[in-house]
């Protein structure tokens, strides 16, 4: 059946894909919506200030 390297190198194998697997579904559900939203909270911020600045200029 298997040897035991053969063995080793399947569990390294299973190991790195769960990994990488946990990794891809902590990115998608925590990291990047924080990113996008905190990306949408500074636009939002810098278009208030701009409105502010413009309608101090006027």
């Amino acid at each position: 059946m298997f040897e035991f390297d053969q063995y080793l190198g399947f569990l390294a194998f299973l190991t790195i894909l769960t990994i990488g697997f946990w990794l891809m579904i902590f990115l998608l559900t925590f990291v990047i919506p924080y990113w996008i939203g905190g990306a949408l909270m500074e636009r939002l911020k810098e278009m208030r200030e701009e409105k502010k600045a413009s309608r101090a200029n006027s």
